[in-house]
């Protein structure tokens, strides 16, 4: 624990950039984020008043780079974390009681003593929390009270994972306050899903949690998802002269919860008309051979998002090996072919609910016409609505921001670095 006061001086002299640029990467945000924590100080003491020594975490949003909807079907991703993070000002609290404000959002109040699942607390702020430290204890880990502010520019409903995020970060808490941060980023992960899962009844596969705890451009092979292969790959963006853009189409994700499950729902039929209970599990030349009885049992949805799953792991591999070839018009090769099967076989570009909000669709229409050979684009995290990603060469990302935001508004195309960091206590 360190002095708020002492903090607060150290971040007004400078003497803590050299951390915020191990954290955020980027030099240009250094004074954003400084203020940032200066706020976040200054809200905590409001809240919390008496409360002066304190520690402070964070826990990165991710971007999704290949390996659109596998995850759940035990398959290979892709994903990288973020410089956009959720923060947390923390202090211990002998009681048992957490105690956390996120943002404007009222307080929410968690007895430790009490981690049963709440039915009245399904999708809320208080299921997370109460299922991350339900998931711990499960897990033979201490879990116990703390004060804690929250802010985050991890935007919500933007595919970037912020319920990821805000899980890694109450995981990362848990795990430093009570644990010596012993708790592994992997498991961490895990238990962020099930609170997601179990506690706040969403259901999702393990990437974004995953990408959010762990950190940097990290390859995930859930074959065993009790134990995945998570390994890093080595990029360098910067020196290839390519940023990665998210737009923010402004749809909205109400209502697309059943969207979202069907996904899973209808890759997984498919595996239990061959026998298994996934996708991984099948062999392709066995999926190929039935599909004529495959297409009847199911139906042709199912049975594209199952070639979509095929072709997908292929191209998870081949994003990885261009990666470590410096091969980087290999790899938006590779993206844009991702992109491009989303949108014909996985179809998670709009919900067929409401075929006339096509926010995600347009955003990829304008994107492929402004940037033809200069960039690639492709439809972002869960898709249906929110966010699509683009790769663009750095001598079109002014022209790409300006007239994408002509269309989607102010600050909507977010120029993000890949953060090397996942949850961490920062100070």
């Amino acid at each position: 624990m360190q002095n708020i006061e002492l903090i607060r001086s150290s971040l007004l002299a400078g003497e803590l950039d050299e951390r915020l640029r191990e954290v955020y990467v980027d030099e240009a945000r250094i004074d954003y984020n400084r203020e940032r924590l200066l706020g976040a100080l200054d809200r905590f003491r409001e809240l919390f008043p008496g409360e002066e020594q304190v520690e402070l975490y964070s826990a990165p949003g991710r971007s999704e780079v290949c390996g659109n909807h596998t995850d759940h079907q035990n398959g290979c991703v892709l994903a990288t974390s973020i410089n956009l993070d959720a923060v947390a000002v923390v202090t211990k609290a002998e009681d048992g009681i957490i105690r956390l404000i996120s943002g404007d959002f009222p307080l929410e109040t968690i007895d430790t003593a009490d981690l049963m699942k709440q039915e009245g607390e399904q999708g809320t702020t208080a299921a997370l929390i109460r299922g991350v430290a339900a998931g711990l204890t499960q897990r033979g880990y201490a879990v116990g009270g703390f004060h804690a502010y929250v802010t985050s520019d991890v935007l919500m409903g933007a595919g970037m994972s912020s319920s990821a995020a805000f899980e890694s970060l109450v995981g990362t808490i848990l795990s430093g306050l009570y644990n010596e941060g012993r708790v592994p980023s992997v498991e961490i992960a895990q238990i962020g899903q099930y609170a997601e899962n179990v506690y706040f009844g969403k259901p999702c596969g393990l990437m974004d949690q995953m990408a959010c705890s762990v950190g940097g451009m990290v390859f995930i092979d859930f074959a065993d998802k009790a134990h995945p292969t998570v390994h890093p790959v080595a990029s360098d963006f910067e020196s290839a002269g390519i940023s990665l853009c998210i737009v923010d189409t402004k749809g909205s994700h109400a209502d697309l919860t059943p969207d979202y499950a069907a996904v899973p729902e209808e890759m997984n039929r498919i595996a239990a008309a061959c026998g298994r209970e996934h996708l991984r599990e099948v062999p392709e030349a066995e999926f190929y051979e039935k599909l004529p009885t495959l297409w009847q049992e199911t139906s042709g949805r199912c049975v594209l998002r199952a070639i979509h799953f095929f072709e997908e792991q292929r191209r998870v591999a081949a994003a990885v090996e261009a990666l470590g070839q410096n091969d980087y018009e290999g790899f938006l090769r590779v993206i844009r072919a991702s992109g491009n099967s989303s949108a014909k076989f996985l179809q998670n570009i709009y919900s067929p609910k409401d075929i006339a909000a096509q926010n995600v669709s347009v955003a990829l229409a304008v994107s492929e016409s402004i940037l033809r050979d200069r960039g690639v684009c492709r439809v972002h995290g869960g898709g249906f609505a929110g966010t699509i990603q683009a790769f663009v060469k750095n001598e079109a990302v002014a022209e790409y921001k300006d007239r994408m935001e002509k269309i989607f508004g102010a600050d909507s195309c977010h120029v993000l670095k890949v953060r090397p960091l996942g949850g961490i206590r920062m100070l």
